[in-house]
């Protein structure tokens, strides 16, 4: 078994030195070419969809477009209307929150969306001369605000999974922010090494994890936990609310961990063993995730296939043993394609899929028994190249002690 990482001096020393302006930066920002690649990227996408203008909304905190086109993390909510040759109009709630959206988002106009945002956004398209079958939608647009639009525009036009397909292949510059997520969670399983103890509840662990990325403007994607004994197990899967099940010796303590630097996160998952060494199964179960993960990884390059993967993975079942989990699934940006599960646990049909370098996935193999009691965690987002692939993440595989 490999030991939990080592604390360091330097408060830095996760984060390469290039790197250190972003994270000290009052705001971070993105450079004016970089926003403006993303600007023209969805002008073309309009053209090509006979679109003149288009809505891009978020709220509570969902809906990736916003961010992505303005640096502007939605709140309540936000609606962003674009037309080519035009300012971009960005209309935030709430009242209060207007102010440090016009610090952030210094690229485009905002304005309250006042009594209701969806009236602002209408009467902007309308003095903007939208007709009938010319608006398009990106983001999470509710029914009701969705029929206002319809009935204001006649058919509006779902771009969403076009801008998914968009947000697949990252630029050199979000593979930096993503580097800084990694490096955010790498200090959270960094910490649960250090300060996992017999006596803790699986919520002291999200306070550890927390404190570990907090004071570098890093936020919270997911931190899932699962604890159980490993001589009498009940738990096969990270559980996404923590209970008050306090720790024993003998338990595994397995994670997904995903802490962001603004809308970049990382994903890590790793499993630690309590104050024992692993029994039999657990021994064989982490063996069989490592061995999918490598076999996975092996074939990952530009040009690889969904399928390949699959097929990679499929030791898991003859090693007599199943997953929960989705075994891969693309990420940064949301939650992206392709979504693959194991061939006993299938995340729907094998999508014809073809990987592109630039893109960042997860290969997570969550191995269980058969029966659902027992499992581990193990894997981490990584870079796809033109040859193969990139880590992210710097900490030590393997199943880790604590």
């Amino acid at each position: 078994m490999s030991a939990a990482p080592a604390a360091s001096r330097d408060p830095y020393a996760w984060l390469p030195e290039r790197l250190h302006p972003l994270v000290e930066a009052e705001y971070a920002r993105f450079s004016d070419s970089e926003m403006a690649r993303r600007r023209a990227s969805m002008f073309a996408l309009m053209a090509e969809r006979r679109v003149d203008h288009l809505l891009v909304y978020g709220a509570q905190r969902n809906g990736s477009a916003i961010p992505w086109l303005t640096g502007w993390p939605t709140t309540a909510e936000a609606a962003l209307v674009m037309t080519p040759e035009r300012r971009d109009l960005l209309f935030v709630q709430y009242h209060n929150h207007v102010p440090l959206a016009r610090r952030i988002a210094e690229r485009v106009e905002v304005h309250w969306g006042g009594e209701s945002t969806l009236k602002c956004v209408i009467d902007a398209l309308s003095a903007r001369g939208a007709v009938r079958g010319r608006v398009g939608i990106v983001g999470p647009l509710g029914f009701a605000a969705h029929q206002a639009l319809a009935d204001a525009f006649d058919a509006v036009l779902d771009l969403n999974r076009a801008y998914t397909a968009l947000r697949l292949v990252k630029s050199d510059e979000e593979i930096d922010w993503l580097r800084i997520g990694a490096g955010l969670s790498d200090r959270a399983i960094a910490a649960l090494g250090r300060e996992l103890r017999i006596g803790l509840s699986e919520r002291d662990l999200g306070d550890i994890v927390e404190r570990a990325y907090v004071p570098f403007g890093g936020t919270t994607g997911i931190h899932y936990f699962g604890t159980t004994s490993m001589a009498d197990p009940d738990c096969a899967v990270p559980r996404q609310f923590p209970s008050s099940r306090r720790l024993q010796a003998g338990d595994i303590v397995f994670c997904e961990i995903s802490a962001a630097f603004w809308d970049y996160p990382g994903q890590i998952l790793r499993s630690f063993a309590l104050a024992a060494e692993p029994p039999p199964l657990y021994r064989d179960l982490h063996a069989t995730a490592s061995a999918a993960y490598e076999a996975i990884v092996a074939r990952l390059r530009a040009g690889a296939t969904a399928a390949e993967l699959v097929e990679a993975s499929s030791l898991i079942e003859a090693a007599g043993f199943t997953t929960c989990d989705d075994l891969v699934h693309g990420y940064g940006g949301g939650y992206l394609p392709p979504v693959l599960g194991s061939k006993s646990r299938p995340a729907g049909p094998v999508p014809d899929f073809t990987f592109e370098a630039g893109m960042t996935i997860v290969v997570q193999p969550n191995v269980v028994t058969r029966d659902g009691k027992a499992g581990v965690q193990t894997g981490e987002l990584v870079r796809v190249t033109a040859t193969g692939f990139e880590r992210l993440h710097k900490v030590p595989q393997g199943f880790l002690r604590a």
